[in-house]
């Protein structure tokens, strides 16, 4: 079992976590002018590299509440 370090609890076990996705999207400035196709792009199409990657985390078990992570995608290791 692999311990996340939550901001605000300490290390705990990642079944308590919930992953939020790509950290730094930011919502559309005006939604309903989008098209479907840039609508889609924004809720589907996101970065999917090897190495460092900033996401987002909700500890769902503990306190609740959202941070930002750096995860090794390559290794899952949390590095901040």
């Amino acid at each position: 079992m692999q311990l996340i370090a939550c901001p605000w609890c300490g290390p705990r076990e990642e079944v308590e976590f919930h992953y939020g996705g790509q950290a730094g999207v930011a919502y559309p400035a005006d939604p309903a002018a989008l098209s479907d196709e840039e609508w889609g792009r924004f809720v589907f199409v996101r970065a999917n590299p090897v190495g460092r990657f900033e996401e987002r985390w909700s500890h769902s078990a503990g306190c609740r509440r959202w941070f930002t992570a750096v995860r090794d995608t390559a290794t899952y290791r949390f590095q901040a």
